[in-house]
């Protein structure tokens, strides 16, 4: 296999099949030394995070496929902490699309003049550029269509395809006694247009609670596979 790409988070492969080896690692996204998933930036390493991020991922993956949504999700490998995925192109140089579910994170900072902290909202979609230069800025529907990054109908199925993989979360979650607050995806499209979710879907893309007190993404899968 050959070396595609060097991430936040994974390193990409190329496998001679045609598809793509994601190898999970075990840097988080954050600030200061603290974990945020709405941050553009490695901020800390926790040992043993790209084990628990793939097994939360094969678990929501084949999940998410048994409910007929489209994902890049083929197999993994628990031992070499790795996922072999089907190849996809990102929209324009990567995009992310974050489901909130609570006033909380970036949203908060943004729009806290017009919310209360932690208020719910109604499984809110929105979309950033990943430009770490420009802090990840927002983007809507208009301008995506309007640059060409993706068409009407392509944001459209991102924005219900979103909605319907947060709620699968947060069911589940919830069955545990813990509540979503957001949780970050990245979706791509394969050589027919089709939409498609990639990435990883794990603890360190979601902001979790419990008894009102934040869950740390290992805490978080340890709680969730208990």
């Amino acid at each position: 296999m050959k070396h595609v790409y060097t991430g936040k988070t994974k390193d990409v492969y190329a496998l001679d099949n045609g598809n793509y080896l994601l190898k999970f690692k075990d840097d988080c996204t954050g600030k200061d030394g603290v974990f945020d998933p709405g941050e553009n930036s490695v901020g800390l390493t926790i040992e043993g995070v790209g084990d628990v991020n793939l097994r939360m991922s094969i678990y929501f993956f084949e999940k998410i496929n048994a409910a007929g949504i489209k994902t890049h999700y083929v197999n993994a490998s628990l031992e070499d902490t790795t996922m072999e995925v089907l190849p996809g192109k990102v929209f324009g140089e990567g995009l992310e699309v974050i489901c909130r579910h609570k006033a909380v994170g970036s949203f908060l900072r943004r729009y806290g003049q017009y919310i209360e902290a932690g208020a719910d909202l109604p499984a809110y979609v929105e979309t950033t550029i990943k430009n770490d230069e420009l802090g990840d800025p927002l983007i809507t529907k208009d301008a995506l269509v309007a640059l060409g990054i993706m068409t009407d109908e392509q944001y459209e199925d991102i924005k219900s395809m979103t909605q319907q993989i947060t709620q699968i979360v947060a069911d589940d979650l919830k069955e545990k006694g813990l509540v979503l607050d957001d949780i970050k995806f990245e979706f791509g499209y394969d050589a027919d247009g089709k939409v498609m979710l990639i990435d990883e879907v794990a603890s360190g893309n979601m902001r979790v609670y419990k008894d009102g007190e934040y869950i740390d993404p290992m805490t978080l899968s340890e709680l969730f596979f208990a």
